[in-house]
């Protein structure tokens, strides 16, 4: 079994066929013993109407009654010989399973941390939800055909020589029924695989906005906008069950020739057989033989048409996984060192310019754009932005993660202690851990929770709300107390007094220190150095909040729709 914390290895990603038979590869030994324990078992599964044949023409009907007990002897020994085979197959197969299971998780793990902030960037939420639930188990069943489908065909073949011994009219149309199976079934396999890619591609959309709707349904409540949402997840809903009737009117047909095909074998071998006993060109012990044959082959073509639908599906889901691992990271290709001193940070795109050791405020109607200059200003997007004299994308990638911090406003939460949650990777002091919680007004989360900074977290914050969820990642922020802070929307969600009171810790935690945040908060916007005010992504203005709001009109109207909404909102506070 794969190793949970070994090298799951170089997965080969030249195409879904590929990657299956790489995932057979990574366990030679396990395989080689599944497809031999498989065809063992499946071959003395046939070997029984062989013996039973036997014991009735050399015991049972000319009355010997040693060699009817030595042919019997026999057949139970092989029956339960073969079920100790059955056994330890299952358990062999299983193992194959479960580690192509778990390599293809660890695989799919390891891109995620490779991409890293790229990931988001370049793949939806559910796309990586429905590899992780759906398409790693359907990748694991599609290796049962190391197994018991390597033993079909083997036993199947097997059958077929002791056919030949009995009757050649009886062996040739068992060798000629498969390829009648190929030809009727192989078109339906073509389809399956493209109405599978097609209801797998809209899974993963439905699932990301499953998870979209989960994470902001508070806010979409608030706005009167759940109504509208829930209808357009119910469209999508039915155009995905509509797909999904057409995966299933393809895979009703596959299963049916699967019942179907075997019985018309079953009925054509088994007439032949009956004539040419009562022709007397067989005996009566060959005669029962061929129906045990035919008892044997019968399950076996099933299989093969079983197989090539769980090796058409297992398909499927490896492309989607290959894709996935195709996607490339932000390209490093830095390595020159970063200014040496603080620097000014110049986007030439939108014209921002961000001086070293201010607190400088982007505003823009659409907050998209504004998050945009800060991937750009974090490299975390294709830039063209200065450091000094620098070019960004020409420095080493280690040295502008250590310096340079993007902190989005969803930024994930992982499950555990709140100390660790906010401290990271490091183990901070204590006093510099109350200073960052003090600095984003999170003093009242400690607090409330039972055990304070120990107290448990769920993942994503889940137990708390919202507003503290973001005081939670400013706080994270502010301990990393990086040279360079690119928040994006710190007080979103906060109420227009929390907001003030992070507004001026913000400015005072962040002194001499370069801090660039998105916001239209007139709140946040009044304690910055410099203010840019952003059309279309660009600079159309800068300068003071005070100056802004007096000699342009633009910005005035953005900002005045934020400030009348927390004028009305402190109001309500007073009269409460």
């Amino acid at each position: 079994m794969i190793d949970a914390y070994g090298d799951p290895g170089t997965p080969d990603c030249r195409g879904g066929g590929r990657y299956l038979w790489w995932l057979v590869t990574r366990q030679p030994g396990r395989a080689a013993a599944g497809a031999l324990l498989g065809s063992t078992w499946l071959v003395l599964i046939a070997v029984a109407p062989y013996l039973l044949s036997r014991a009735i023409d050399d015991g049972l009907e000319p009355g010997d009654q040693t060699a009817l007990a030595g042919w019997t002897a026999a057949l139970v020994g092989v029956g339960a010989f073969n079920a100790w085979l059955s056994i330890m197959r299952h358990r062999t197969m299983t193992r194959v399973r479960m580690d192509a299971n778990f390599r293809t998780v660890k695989v799919v793990v390891g891109q995620s941390v490779r991409l890293g902030s790229a990931l988001s960037r370049q793949v939806g939420a559910g796309e990586v939800v429905t590899i992780g639930v759906g398409d790693v188990q359907t990748i694991s069943q599609a290796l049962t055909v190391v197994g018991p489908g390597v033993g079909a065909a083997v036993s199947y073949l097997f059958v077929a020589a002791l056919l030949l011994s009995v009757s050649p009219l009886l062996a040739g149309v068992i060798l000629l029924g498969l390829p009648v199976v190929v030809v009727v079934v192989g078109p339906l396999m073509g389809r399956l695989q493209n109405t599978e890619t097609a209801y797998r591609e809209r899974q993963g959309v439905l699932t990301a906005r499953i998870g979209d709707l989960a994470g902001g349904l508070r806010v979409l409540n608030g706005l009167g906008g759940k109504g509208l949402f829930a209808d357009a997840f119910q469209r999508d809903s039915q155009r995905l069950r509509v797909q999904g009737y057409r995966v299933g009117a393809v895979t009703s047909w596959i299963q049916a020739l699967g019942v179907g095909l075997p019985t018309v074998f079953l009925a054509v071998v088994t007439w032949l057989a009956a004539r040419l006993a009562a022709q007397g060109d067989i005996t009566v012990g060959e005669l029962v033989s061929v129906y045990g044959y035919v008892a044997v082959v019968v399950p076996m073509v099933a299989f093969f048409i079983e197989f090539g639908y769980q090796l058409s599906r297992g398909v499927v889901g490896a492309r989607r996984v290959v894709r996935f691992l195709r996607l490339e990271p932000l390209e490093d290709s830095g390595t020159r060192d970063a200014p040496a001193e603080p620097a000014a940070l110049h986007d030439p795109e939108s014209g921002v310019r961000v001086l070293p050791g201010r607190l400088t405020a982007l505003a823009g109607a659409r907050p998209a754009e504004s998050a945009a200059v800060l991937d750009r200003l974090g490299r975390y997007a294709p830039t063209a932005v200065t450091w000094g004299a620098v070019p960004l994308d020409e420095i080493a990638l280690p040295q502008l993660r250590e310096r340079i911090l993007l902190a989005d406003h969803d930024a994930d939460l992982f499950a555990g202690p709140l100390r660790e949650l906010i401290g990271g990777r490091r183990e901070p002091a204590e006093d510099d851990l109350v200073r960052a919680v003090h600095a984003a007004v999170a003093d009242d989360i400690v607090q409330g929770l039972p055990d304070g900074l120990d107290a448990v977290m769920d993942a994503q914050g889940r137990n708390v709300s919202g507003g503290q969820r973001q005081r939670v990642r400013l706080a994270r922020a502010l301990l990393a107390d990086p040279e360079v802070l690119l928040a994006v929307e710190p007080t979103s969600a906060l109420d227009a007094h929390t907001e003030a009171m992070v507004a001026d810790r913000l400015r005072a935690a962040r002194k001499g220190r370069t801090t660039v945040v998105t916001t239209t908060s007139p709140l946040v916007l009044d304690r910055a150095d410099t203010v840019h005010f952003l059309v279309d992504g660009k600079v159309a203005a800068s300068g003071s909040h005070a100056r802004l709001l007096a000699e342009e009109p633009g910005y005035r109207a953005l900002v005045a729709r934020d400030e009348d909404a927390e004028t009305a909102e402190t109001a309500e506070e007073v009269v409460r």
